[in-house]
């Protein structure tokens, strides 16, 4: 059985990648574990997801214009073989190095082409557009009432009263759930961005989809789907809350990036951008501490206070905290990270101190079993 927990082997465990002996640990594990159990279903959730995605056929006219471009590549290939200078000895080509090349090249192509075929449907024209579900009460897309289904195009704004509520298709990777009274506006929807903006109100995403392909704007910050779940809200002055339930995102304004895991969460307000993350269980004090010291000018009381509350697994925020400090503060975190958790192995102060990205990394790595 495993000494610490079994999350960092889950995937290869549904993937069936394990040896018969690595498994039947994993399964003994997950029956005393907790946590593990719970990482285990969301994992499996995940998997459930992904293989509901409906799959369709790549247009016929898309496969002529593939085959006449290899075509064209290859004569292109072959032309330029005849232009060598006339003194060189020439090398005979077997047949097979071609035949290789094509079949190589044709399976690349394939690939990619299975893949624009999957989702092909869902972003053709300049006016695409998203599905969306009327699930109670009075749900609006551009002033207009929709009854049971309605279409939300790239442009479009949608609106919840008091008492509705509606869900978006984010063309064929996840779904939002909108809640109510809730503004939100369709910004893009291609292959590779798929961008809502909230204006104001809470959503619900669930997204099953490579990273960095699902994005929502706000007022004060931009949030990124690195894979996940999770929930939005935005108020009428503009301040943010993120939740996140599953996976990972990526709080982002003025090219600085927050990262917020599974169970983190993460305010955020106008004109200032994301403040530090915090775990969802984190204690009152800390969390109205840090509060202030990152929106409030909380200054050296609201620090204190951080330093004292926090407990080993808000090392995550204070991990956080370190490169927002400076100086002597940012050795007072360090000190007090060490004090709750140690000093983990491959990790120096000084390294820490100079925020080395690698001492960082290893950081990370080492409280896996601590913050999770």
């Amino acid at each position: 059985m495993f000494k610490k927990h079994a999350i960092k082997k889950l995937s290869a465990y549904f993937n069936g990648e394990l040896s018969a002996e690595e498994s039947r640990r994993v399964r003994e594990h997950l029956l005393v574990c907790k946590q593990c159990r719970k990482e285990h279903d969301e994992v499996r959730l995940g998997v459930q997801l992904a293989q509901q995605l409906p799959l369709a056929s790549a247009p016929a006219e898309l496969w002529d214009e593939i085959e006449a471009a290899l075509d064209a590549r290859l004569d292109d290939k072959l032309d330029e073989g005849s232009r060598k200078p006339m003194f060189q000895p020439r090398v005979a080509r077997p047949v097979l190095a071609l035949s290789w090349f094509r079949v190589a090249a044709f399976a690349a192509v394939l690939v990619v082409a299975v893949t624009i075929g999957v989702i092909w449907s869902s972003y053709h024209g300049p006016r695409a557009s998203w599905e969306v579900e009327n699930l109670i009460g009075t749900v609006r897309i551009d002033g207009g009432h929709i009854r049971d289904v309605g279409s939300l195009a790239v442009g479009g704004t949608l609106e919840t009263d008091s008492y509705s509520r509606a869900k978006i298709s984010v063309g064929k990777i996840g779904e939002v759930e909108v809640e109510p009274n809730t503004r939100i506006r369709l910004v893009q929807a291609r292959l590779t961005e798929h961008r809502l903006a909230l204006e104001r109100g809470k959503m619900s995403a669930r997204i099953s989809a490579p990273p960095r392909l699902f994005f929502v704007d706000t007022s004060s910050a931009e949030a990124i789907d690195l894979g996940c779940a999770y929930t939005l809200e935005v108020d009428d002055a503009g301040r943010g809350l993120l939740h996140v339930t599953l996976g990972e995102v990526a709080l982002v304004r003025d090219g600085r990036e927050v990262y917020v895991p599974r169970y983190g969460m993460c305010q955020t307000r106008k004109g200032i951008g994301p403040g530090t993350p915090y775990f969802e269980d984190a204690p009152g004090a800390f969390v109205r501490a840090l509060e202030m010291l990152d929106f409030e000018n909380g200054g050296e009381e609201a620090f204190a206070e951080v330093l004292k509350e926090s407990r080993p697994r808000d090392t995550f925020t204070l991990w956080h905290l370190l490169s927002r400090v400076e100086g002597d503060q940012r050795s007072r975190v360090m000190e007090r990270m060490i004090e709750l958790v140690g000093l983990p192995n491959g990790v120096t102060r000084e390294g820490t101190k100079q925020l080395d990205p690698k001492t960082l990394d290893t950081w990370k790595e080492e409280m896996d079993t601590v913050w999770f």
